[in-house]
């Protein structure tokens, strides 16, 4: 059978051949299908690497360049006409590059968010890659998954699926048995076994689907900075446009004047921009996802360096999830061994479930449990979820008499039972004996003879703290974090560990604010350390109402219906083990459990926002400085102070160092952080003009200190705009702090900067492209500028307290703009 002939085989066809098999595939026929039917996966469309190339000859900013190449072979400027179309190449070759590297980080963290299925293979359930399901795979379908491809449900009871992204319709669907599921829909409750009956582009999904590059999302930092580079634009175009016009009132050449005026707006514009956010981005997810957090989403790393209040959850990530069973409460008529037994018989062994292996890992360290395990056979079984809060198994003894079990909340279990008015006082006593140790009630009943239900005693279950929790908070803390701890357990076991982790004993149970009114609710949300007794839709609430108070609130989640929360706020984080519904609504996906990795992510996070506000102060007092120092030399002094070609190589040389912007060291913000352009735009133009008057300085020193001619002080000029340019990427970096602070610069950043400053160096010593200045004056303009460099910096300074003072800087709740 060929590949086409087996696209065409029939999902009746299928579902008969494969509904007797117990065992399911094998692995190596699977491997066989595998080769014939292709991954199960929707391939995006790859672009030729070469037409990817030339498509960074397209666009304005190229056209410039290339006119003005074009006007150099005019006007027989030949020099200028090969160093223009020098940049063009770097230009396109520089894009290329930094795209692929972005691409490649891109496309390595999504291999890291692959989905998983648990399949049966070769008589075993495992689990394997998503992408190597084939058609005749039997998988088993549970809460929270997001179906890896079309099924066909071949046993269970029922799957509620949310299907509204493929089909439109608002409610979740009830499937049943020989229903179709279709893949990248999400299963909201039950739990079934199916056989696969398409894959990849033979979905559903993949016949309508269109995939959308996450790279290419926008956050609001990017879009700011965007807006800069629409603001230098406009700025460069006002400027030259009065310097063209003004050249030709002097009746200079037309097509000179046009191809200075098109190359120093190619100059002035930021073209390296969208490289550098990207692969700044790019290069920043990959750091986090060494630290065990999986960027879902690039635009997540912003919230998360602004983010300051985190409501974690209880279990796994404050405490270890390493649950174990320390009393058991039998209730009259019941013995710890029954408890045991009803138990492991109300739990599933390959759902891996952990409260599940809990009580599992408990009934088989006892032998009379073990023993008497074999007479009992399960008929059918309901798994837990968040709605029924408990499981429930139907039972037959091997002498034929049938009887049920459950066991889940305490209360729910209550529920159930004839009895409850009678017991309830017993069971809130024990409950909260329990809860004052630390220890969650779990309740366990069976039917009798006429099939009601008897309590028959409650399990206690203890989740110890992590050993580093303590020292998180307060590291959190130090960094302006508020940690809310947010768990479904009682209140008192919710305090108990509040306490022993230093959080806080402010515990607030859902019920007390969801009755309120807006301004009480966010009261007792913004004032308390935790919530207890929550529901996964209650966390929706409390993000809802912690950003009306203006803050960028972080929340955690594992299950199906933490997704609403975790869209919701700025920053919703996957933690390690959850469904797969979770991980796709979360903006960070840990694959690690404990808060200590979270608040690596938000450190991780800070220092990424610290170089992307480095690169656009540097942009920006850049812009300015070169700008306005033409027009000005222009204007006032009819003196060009650099000659076209200058401007080009300058342009060139700029654009190598900060493309290391994205792998430089920063300091980590003490505070959240949030952008302020108010303050970037401040100081940048503060930087840029200091600049323009130690480039009149210099101006003023060839003219009249040293005689030089006007080429020679153009090569003057020229070499002290490449060397203090590169200088202020330095004083841009160390933001409110001296430039010889620590962390220092990377590596990578020092080499290109020193490079390109050697190499512009070389030129002007040796007249390449410009009149040669010779060894002694280019060491003269190395130690002028690195005098004004060292001023720049007091200037900085002063000029971010002045900042201060007024309240302009980067801090959550207290920026002025």
């Amino acid at each position: 059978m060929n590949t086409e002939e087996a696209k065409k085989v029939s999902i009746d066809e299928l579902f008969n051949k494969l509904s007797s098999s117990k065992a399911g595939l094998s692995f190596e026929e699977a491997k066989k299908r595998l080769e014939q039917y292709g991954p199960n996966e929707i391939a995006e469309k790859k672009i030729n690497p070469l037409v990817k190339f030339l498509s960074y000859f397209w666009g304005p900013i190229p056209w410039m360049i290339e006119i003005a190449a074009i006007l150099s072979a005019i006007i027989r400027h030949w020099e200028d006409f090969g160093v223009i179309f020098a940049m063009l190449l770097i230009n396109a070759a520089v894009g290329f590059w930094q795209e692929y590297k972005a691409d490649n980080a891109i496309e390595l963290l999504k291999k890291r968010l692959a989905l998983k299925a648990r399949a049966l293979r070769d008589g075993k359930w495992a689990e394997v890659p998503a992408q190597e399901l084939v058609p005749g795979d039997v998988i088993r379908i549970r809460l929270g998954d997001i179906i890896p491809a079309d099924i066909k449900l071949t046993e269970g009871e029922y799957l509620l699926v949310d299907q509204s992204a493929l089909t439109g319709e608002s409610l979740p669907v009830e499937k049943h048995l020989s229903d179709i599921g279709y893949s990248a829909s999400i299963v909201k409750q039950g739990e079934m076994d199916a056989v696969v009956v398409g894959t990849g582009l033979n979905t559903y999904f993949g016949k309508t689907a269109k995939l959308v590059a996450e790279a290419k999302t926008r956050s609001h930092f990017q879009k700011a900075v965007i807006k800069i580079g629409d603001y230098l634009i406009v700025i460069a175009i006002a400027l030259v446009a009065v310097i063209f016009l003004v050249s030709l009132f002097r009746h200079e050449k037309f097509f000179e004047i046009l191809q200075f005026a098109l190359i120093l707006i190619v100059a002035s514009i930021p073209v390296a921009m969208p490289a550098v956010l990207t692969v700044t981005m790019a290069v920043g997810a990959s750091m986090l996802a060494k630290k065990e957090a999986i960027v879902s989403k690039l635009v997540a790393i912003e919230e998360m360096a602004g983010v300051d209040i985190l409501c974690s959850d209880k279990t796994g990530t404050i405490t270890k999830n390493e649950l174990s069973v320390k009393e058991l409460k039998p209730l009259e008529g019941f013995r710890d061994v029954d408890m045991l037994l009803w138990g492991r018989l109300a739990s599933r062994e390959e759902d891996k479930d952990p409260i599940d292996d809990t009580i599992i890992a408990k009934a088989q360290s006892i032998s009379e449990v073990t023993e008497n395990f074999d007479k009992y056979k399960v008929t059918s079984f309901k798994p837990f979820d968040p709605v029924a809060k408990r499981t429930e198994a139907s039972i037959e003894e091997s002498g034929g008499k049938k009887f049920k079990v459950t066991k889940g909340a305490s209360q729910i279990i209550l529920s159930l039972v004839a009895n409850k008015d009678i017991i309830s006082s017993k069971i809130e006593g024990a409950v909260n004996d329990f809860a004052a140790k630390g220890y969650r009630a779990l309740g366990i009943a069976k039917t009798d003879d006429s099939g009601q239900w008897q309590y028959a005693g409650l399990f206690a279950i203890y989740d110890p703290p992590r050993e580093d929790s303590a020292d998180t908070i307060k590291t959190a803390r130090s960094m302006g974090l508020n940690v809310k701890m947010v768990t479904g357990d009682h209140i008192a076991v919710a305090k108990e560990i509040a306490r022993e982790v230093g959080l806080g004993e402010n515990i607030q149970p859902a019920s007390n604010f969801l009755d309120k009114s807006d301004k009480e609710a966010q009261q007792i949300i913004e004032g308390a350390d935790g919530f207890a007794q929550v529901f996964p839709e209650h966390k929706y609430k409390i993000v809802e109402e912690l950003q009306a108070k203006n803050h960028i609130v972080g929340m955690t989640g594992d299950g199906v219906n933490d997704a609403p929360a975790l869209k919701k706020a700025d920053a919703g984080i996957a933690v390690a083990g959850a469904t797969d519904a979770a991980k796709s609504a979360a903006a960070i996906v840990l694959t690690k459990p404990g808060l200590s990795v979270i608040i690596d992510a938000i450190k991780e996070s800070r220092k990424i926002f610290k170089r992307m506000n480095s690169y656009a102060i540097y942009r920006i007092a850049e812009t300015t400085r070169v700008l306005l120092f033409m027009t000005l030399a222009i204007l006032i002094f009819n003196f060009y102070p650099v000659t076209a070609i200058m401007i080009v190589i300058l342009a060139m040389l700029n654009d190598i160092p900060i493309m290391m912007i994205a792998y430089d060291k920063t300091k980590i913000y003490p505070n959240p952080v949030s952008w302020n352009m108010r303050r970037v735009l401040s100081l940048s133009t503060v930087l840029g003009i200091a600049g323009v008057f130690a480039s009149f300085g210099m101006f003023w020193i060839g003219k009249e200190i040293f005689h030089l001619d006007r080429p020679m002080i153009q090569t003057l000029i020229f070499l002290k705009l490449a060397v203090a340019g590169h200088m202020t990427i330095y004083l841009a970096r160390t933001g409110e702090d001296p430039f010889w602070h620590k962390p220092y610069p990377a590596l990578a950043l020092i080499l290109t900067c020193e490079i390109t400053q050697v190499i512009a160096t070389v030129f002007a010593v040796y007249g390449i492209f410009m009149k040669p200045i010779g060894w002694g004056l280019a060491l003269f303009v190395w130690g002028y500028a690195f005098v004004f460099f060292v001023i720049n910096d007091f200037i900085k300074i002063r000029t971010d307290k002045v900042m201060d003072h007024f309240g302009v800087r980067f801090r959550r709740g207290v920026q002025a703009s």
